[in-house]
This record gives C-alpha cells, sequence and structure tokens, in this order.
C-alpha cells in the first residue's frame, strides 16, 4: 500500500538539517526551555519538506491521533500495544502535537543521515495543525476521537472543528477509525473517499449514559439556543423580505472570512476557509440518527476499578488496566479499534486466528502506564500525588468524576498561556459541586482569581490563593504529609507544576524538561 504522500524537492542543504536541528533541540534543554517544540519551528523554516520525506521512510506508513480529549493518552496506547507486535514505533509522546512538535520529535530520532529507524509512527495532532499535517503526509490510518467545546477562541465552535477534521478524514488512504457514539465524528464517514475503509469503536447501551457528549453536557443550552436561533431567523426573514427589492441586482458581498478560520498566536490565519462541499454541517450531525445503530469493531461492554470488559467480534475480552479514569477506558476501546485495522496489513501478525491476535492486544493493553501529566502518580514523602490535565468543560467534569476527592488534598493550577487557550470562560461550564465536601487546598497559576472566583459562587471553600506556582506547589506539598493529592491543572501550568515537583522527588524526563 502506498500513501500517495509527495515527495518535496530537497533543498541543497538537507544534508545538514537533522545536524542543526539535534544542535538546536541541546541548546534548548540546555538553557531549561524543554525543546518539545521550538527546534522543530527552527527546522520548518530552513526545510519545510523535512517532515513528508522522513515520514516518507515508514514501512507501515503513519498512524494520526485528533479529537478534543484524549489524544496522548490514546497515541501511548496505540504506540504501545503495536510495539508489543514487534513493531518499531516513531512517536510524540510529550504531547506537544503541532507539526513543530512531530518534527523535534524526529530530530531526537533521526541519524545524522536522516535515517529513521521505525516501521510505523503513532502521531497526535492538535485539530488545526492535522490539517497542517495531511497537506504534507497522507495518514494510511487515522483514529478521530470526539469533538468538544475547547479552546473556543481557537477553534470557534464544535461544528468547525469537525470540519478541520473531516480534513483528516479526507486524507487517510488505509483506514478511518471513528467514534460511534459522537455524531459529528461519525459523521465524518459520509467524506471518507472511496477506497478508504471506515471502522467504529462504542459503547453498550448500559454505559453510555457514564460518558455524556457535549450535546448532553450543553442539553440545556442548545435547546435555548435553539429557540433563540429560531426567534432571530423569524426577525432576519421578516427583514430579509423587507429589504430584499432594494439589494437585488447589487453586487454587494458579504465578508465570510472569519466565521470558519483558526488563527495562529501572531493572529494570521492558518486554516483556509472551507467551501461547503467539505462542511459537515452541525444539523446534519445533530440528526444523524443512524450513528449510535452503526455496527463497532470494538464496543466497550463494562468497566470497573482499574478493569474492563470489551466484545470484539462477538467475543467478550477483560483486562486488567494501570490506566486512571473511566474516560481512558474508552479511549482504549479506540485504541484497540486502529490497531485492529493496522494488524492486518501487518506480516508478522497472525490475523487468521483473531481471537488469539485480539488476546494477544489485551495482554498487550495491560502493560500501558498513564502518559505523563495524565493521571501520573508522583510520589512526594510517601505520598501519591496525582497530575490530572484539564483543558476543557467536559474534560475537567470527567477527571473531577473519576477522581473523588475524600481523602486527598486538592490543587487546581489554571493558566491561559497560548497552549492553554486564552478563553477561560469554561470554567463556568463546569460542575464543581463535588468539592464542596473537601474544598480545595490551594489555588495558583495566572488566572488562579479567576479560579478562585468561579469556586467561590460554586460554594467550594479555598484555603489559600497563590499566583506564584512555583512557591504554591512547594506549600501544597509540604503540607499535611502522608496525604494523597490531587492537582488538577492546564497544559503549561502542569509542565511548570511537574518541574517544581522534580526539586521534591524523582520525575520521568519526559522530554519537556523537567
Amino acid at each position: 500500500m502506498t500513501d500517495k504522500t509527495s515527495s518535496p524537492r530537497k533543498p541543497w542543504n538537507a544534508f545538514a538539517t537533522p545536524t542543526i536541528g539535534k544542535a538546536v533541540r541541546g541548546l534548548s534543554r540546555l538553557l531549561h526551555h524543554g525543546g518539545s517544540a521550538f527546534p522543530g519551528k527552527v527546522v520548518e523554516m530552513i526545510d519545510p519538506g523535512f517532515l513528508a520525506r522522513t515520514l516518507g521512510q515508514l514501512r507501515y506508513g503513519v498512524v494520526l491521533v485528533s479529537g478534543t480529549n484524549g489524544k496522548t493518552t490514546t497515541t501511548r496506547m496505540v504506540a504501545s500495544i503495536l510495539e508489543d507486535l514487534n513493531l518499531k514505533v516513531f512517536t510524540n509522546p510529550t504531547g506537544s502535537n503541532f507539526t513543530r512538535g512531530v518534527v523535534s520529535a524526529l530530530l531526537t530520532e533521526v541519524s545524522a543521515s536522516g535515517k529513521l529507524d521505525a516501521d510505523i509512527a503513532v502521531l497526535e495532532l492538535d485539530e488545526a495543525y492535522a490539517v497542517h499535517f495531511v497537506h504534507q503526509v497522507k495518514p494510511r490510518y487515522s483514529l478521530l476521537l470526539n469533538v468538544m467545546r475547547d479552546q473556543l477562541d481557537r477553534f470557534g465552535e464544535i461544528d468547525n472543528t469537525a470540519r478541520l477534521l473531516s480534513h483528516v478524514a479526507q486524507a487517510t488512504t488505509g483506514t478511518v477509525v471513528l467514534n460511534r457514539e459522537d455524531r459529528r465524528i461519525a459523521a465524518l464517514a459520509n467524506v471518507v473517499p472511496q477506497g478508504t475503509q471506515v471502522r467504529y469503536f462504542g459503547l453498550s447501551d448500559e454505559l453510555r449514559k457514564l460518558f455524556p457528549s457535549d450535546d448532553d453536557m450543553h442539553a440545556g443550552d442548545l435547546s435555548a439556543a435553539e429557540k433563540a436561533a429560531a426567534k432571530v431567523e423569524g426577525v432576519n426573514t421578516a427583514l430579509a423580505s423587507a429589504v430584499a427589492p432594494a439589494v437585488a441586482g447589487s453586487d454587494s458581498q458579504v465578508d465570510t472570512t472569519t466565521s470558519h478560520d483558526v488563527f495562529d498566536s501572531a493572529g494570521d490565519r492558518i486554516i483556509p476557509k472551507l467551501d461547503a462541499r467539505e462542511t459537515v454541517s452541525a444539523s446534519s450531525a445533530m440528526t444523524d440518527s443512524l450513528a449510535s445503530r452503526r455496527l463497532a469493531d470494538v464496543v466497550l461492554n463494562r468497566v470497573g476499578d482499574h478493569e474492563a470488559e470489551f466484545v470484539m467480534d462477538d467475543a467478550e475480552f477483560e483486562t486488567k488496566v494501570q490506566l486512571e479514569g473511566a474516560y481512558n477506558l474508552f479511549n482504549a476501546a479506540a485504541a484497540l479499534a486502529v490497531v485492529r485495522a493496522a494488524s492486518e496489513q501487518i506480516e508478522n501478525v497472525d490475523t487468521t486466528l483473531p481471537r488469539a491476535r485480539d488476546e494477544r492486544l489485551m495482554r498487550a493493553l495491560s502493560h500501558v502506564t498513564p502518559a505523563f501529566g495524565r493521571g501520573e502518580v508522583i510520589t512526594v514523602d510517601e505520598a501519591p500525588v496525582e497530575l490530572l490535565l484539564v483543558k476543557n468543560p467536559m474534560g475537567f467534569r470527567m477527571s473531577l468524576a473519576s477522581f473523588a476527592p475524600a481523602g486527598h488534598d486538592t490543587m487546581i493550577v489554571i493558566n491561559d498561556e497560548y497552549a492553554d487557550g486564552r478563553d477561560m470562560s469554561w470554567l463556568w461550564d463546569v460542575d464543581f459541586t463535588s468539592l464542596r465536601g473537601t474544598g480545595v487546598k490551594m489555588v495558583s497559576g495566572v488566572r488562579a482569581w479567576d479560579m478562585a472566583l468561579r469556586l467561590e459562587y460554586e460554594g467550594v471553600k479555598v484555603v489559600q490563593t497563590d499566583t506564584d506556582i512555583e512557591e504554591a506547589v512547594r506549600s501544597f506539598v509540604t503540607a499535611n504529609p502522608g496525604t494523597p493529592k490531587h492537582i488538577y491543572c492546564t497544559y503549561t501550568a502542569m509542565l511548570k507544576v511537574r518541574s517544581e515537583l522534580g526539586k521534591y522527588a524523582k520525575v520521568a524526563d519526559a522530554g519537556v524538561g523537567k
């Protein structure tokens, strides 16, 4: 199978790209700037074809993972299971999911001559940068997890996020794996090109209520919005009727450059506006009643305390897991679905006995550990400190539902840097009532006072608020020795918290600096 990825012409200086990139990465880490994205940005400027040229070496192509929630952990699961199938896997484990992050990760793996010693790549991509990526590299497999309200200042409403992901579905050459329970994602089957397979992962009927969709969470809002929209539509119709004679035949044009665009930190548009043929409309997704009845390749059938049951080919499989949070069990179903699809093209995997193949996948799944910052446990003074990444209303709600606060001290750290999303208004869509009983010991980060105000309105007692993350972490982890702790944090806050925890405990190097 070929992926039809274009091979850009090598610039004359391409021979030096790996060496230059590695030098920039080494210098960046030496200066404690991490190195998860900046070296990639430099290489993208001096050698724009490096990404496609290097990934084009892979025998089994690229698995692209995208969606609002669960990308990093799911990517980790897919990569780990494929490694258990004796494949050499290249991945981007740091969660730096812009194209520049992928390039930075490549710089750690390629030789000085640019050789990548891997069979397959498993890459998570930000929903917007996934569009950039597929313009350069056609994925052989894509796994699209969900669309939820997230970074509204970048993506806009979730129908626009679904439109971005439609580019990935259109560009995939082998198999597109979709979330059957997310109607916007399931509707992307309609844009998959001829010759590309579509498969689904899903939930049993009994579990659907435990994993609400974005529509479920905003059901009340949607009802109100629909009423408002109907009212506005009525007014607009009346106005249009009134003014139509006056504008008929005019050359006036509507400025449509803003409704579906995505911008980078410099304010430049990075995703071109989509035309009507490319769109997956909200109405079509919302009314897609067939979505829930599509046959899923992998179904999450039951969840327990660090255990799960899946149904594949009408057979039930149980396994223990080391992952934290029930939502990661649903992500596991997604990972299993894409690995099953890929395994059919891998020569050393025997698919003539599917049950034996699936039992092997379940054993591999049981060995997967949490990705850094996503349920990662760091032991400080013999007490577990659990890092829980939160970046949107649904993710925060699911984390709060999965990690009971009783018996734990709780800290929340909120930053609003570009990687976190500038607009923090989503905090008002999170239900914090589960924290009323225990309160929150510490609130920190750039937006600490916004968070504290939100908790005040929710009736949650906050013991201390400190915008200085270093000082706040020190105070939090050294208080109440022996008491387990939860730290909920946005992405850049998590990196700083993790770095600070490195002063008190052993913290694994995740490639982003300690």
